[in-house]
Parts: structure tokens; sequence; C-alpha cells
């Protein structure tokens, strides 16, 4: 892949930095969440092209994730739309996505419907192909992504969820800080319940990556072990054997579904990674940039990701992690 990121980028490309990158698009429809719509989009993409939903974190805004985090820079490389919604202060006073309140997160309803609405404007907007939708997000963005690919099966091909949690552990704040704490603390039946009962299957296959450090003292470890077990077992999914380690500093699990175009999934642990987005920002061919848990260590998953979902034509790039000091 960073041959192709190499060919794909003029040297003289750059992110769009600050709000100057994203467009707010005030009417999409049902907006149960009183959430707001960002959009971007490279100059001239063609019909057809993927998009890409992108959640921040708390205290984090659409346009600082969407940019710090790689994506702008990415979709101007690979040739994508990018979704940003955005939470309110009056939302939630941290502007946490609300991934543990039961009004946001049942299909339908509250936050969740207004992101479906907004995918389904985003879709029409940029003549994006329905079929190549794809969403990421951290920390309560993560959450949320969760949320999203429960309640809204049929809109994603592919997922990623950093430092979050699995869907439907909390119900409450006060739930929700235990779980950050622990770990849901529920066997895989259990969790895989929650995501079934949610919404209907779809037949098409999803592509879903878990990033978690063993550091995070923010969301515990436990959850990217739990979303794990709770995919796994949601998409029937069977692990495979010890997969080759993607580098020094983390370790990587796989599970994989039946069929010509299964269900993927995979759970990279990385070693010494606080709460955050684990980046690398050194290298001419890097994206991304460093700011409050976005974090440099010598790995991209934004580039991972997007490799993993099928966004470049090669395999995702490994690097070697340099350690987290801070």
């Amino acid at each position: 892949m960073l041959a192709r990121l190499r060919r794909a980028v003029p040297e003289t490309s750059a992110a769009p930095q600050g709000p100057g990158g994203l467009t707010e698009t005030r009417s999409f429809g049902a907006n149960p969440g009183a959430l707001k719509m960002w959009t971007y989009a490279p100059p001239n993409l063609p019909k057809g092209a993927p998009l890409v939903v992108v959640l921040h974190g708390c205290t984090q805004t659409a346009h600082g994730y969407a940019n710090h985090a790689g994506w702008i820079a990415l979709a101007e490389r690979l040739g994508f739309a990018v979704l940003a919604p955005e939470q309110s202060n009056a939302n939630n006073p941290n502007r946490c996505f609300n991934w543990f309140a039961p009004e946001d997160i049942v299909r339908g309803r509250g936050e969740a419907a207004s992101i479906a609405a907004m995918v389904a404007k985003a879709v029409d907007l940029f003549e994006a192909d329905p079929q190549s939708v794809f969403i990421s997000g951290l920390s309560a963005g993560g959450a949320m992504t969760a949320v999203m690919l429960a309640t809204y099966p049929e809109l994603f091909a592919g997922g990623a969820i950093i430092a979050g949690l699995p869907y439907g552990v909390a119900r409450s704040v006060s739930d929700a800080l235990r779980a950050m704490g622990r770990g849901a603390g529920r066997p895989a039946p259990a969790l895989a319940g929650l995501v079934l009962d949610a919404a209907p299957r779809p037949a098409a296959p999803l592509r879903l990556v878990i990033w978690h450090g063993d550091a995070d003292a923010t969301v515990h470890p436990a959850n990217g072990r739990d979303l794990s077990l709770q995919w796994a077992a949601a998409l029937n999914l069977k692990a495979l054997p010890d997969a080759a380690p993607p580098g020094p500093g983390r370790t990587l699990s796989v599970w994989r579904g039946e069929g010509p175009a299964p269900s993927v999934l995979e759970m990279h642990m990385v070693e010494g990674l606080a709460h955050g987005t684990p980046l690398s920002t050194r290298r001419d061919c890097d994206v991304g940039t460093v700011a409050p848990f976005m974090i440099e260590m010598g790995l991209c998953s934004t580039l991972e990701t997007a490799a993993f979902w099928g966004l470049s034509e090669s395999a995702a790039f490994r690097a070697t992690p340099v350690r987290n000091k801070g």
C-alpha cells in the first residue's frame, strides 16, 4: 500500500485544515438526535465513490477528528467522500455521542436515527455507492459506531471501532462508567444477543476492525476483547489460528465467516497505547496529526483500516510501533 499511496497523491497535496475543510448540511431529513452534519469530498469525485463516516470522541469536533485522524487527507488520496456527524454541548456537556442513552441507541430514534439520515443524504449528495459505506469512530464515537452497526446494519459494508465499547452494555451514565472501568463482564452469547435483537442482520458481509491499547486507562482494554466476542458471535465467525503478528508492539486476532466473500473481524491490541487513535505521522506517506487522543505510535490505524476495507489495492501497511511516552 505504501507505494500505491505515494503514487496516488501529488507531493503538494495537503489536507484541508479547520472548519474550512468541511461543509455543513443543515437539512438532511429527520434529526431526532439534534446532531450536525458535516461533509467533505475531494474535487471532481466521480459517481459511485465510497463514503466514510467518522465519529469523533468526547471533547472533540467533527472538523478536528476528521483532519487529525487523517481521513480528509486519505479521501484526497484514494477518492472517497467523508461524512462527519457532530455532537453538541447541549446534548452532552462533554460532546460525547450518547452511546449509553436508551433513547439514542435504538433504530429509528435519537442520535442513531440522525446519523442514519445523514448517511442517506450523503449518499444522495455525492452519488456515492450505497454498498461502499464505511464507519469509524474513537472512544464515544467508537461506541456509537457499534450502535450504528447494530441498529442499521444494512447501511454499512465495514466498520472500525477505536477504544470503544460493545453495543448495548450501558443504559445510563453509571452503567457507562462501570463498563468503561472494567469491561462488560458478559459472555459472548449474551453480548451477541444485544446486537441480534437490535435489527435484522443483512446477508451482506461486514468487515470490522477493532483497535484498542493495552495501556488505555479511560476505556479498559477488556472492552476491546468484549467487542470482538460480541461481533464474532453475532456474525457467526470462527477464530483463525494465531495470526502472524503484524509487527512488534501489538497482537492481532482474526475471525472469519464462510463462503467466497465472508464477514471478517480483526482485533488489534496495541502495546503501550493509551486512550486514543494510534497514528504514524513522521513519513512522507503518513496521514494524521498528533493532537489530544491522537497518538504517535509508528503505526497508522487510519491507513490500515482503509486497506482492510478495500479502499486501497494492497494489504494494510504494517509499521513498527514506537513507544507511547504520554
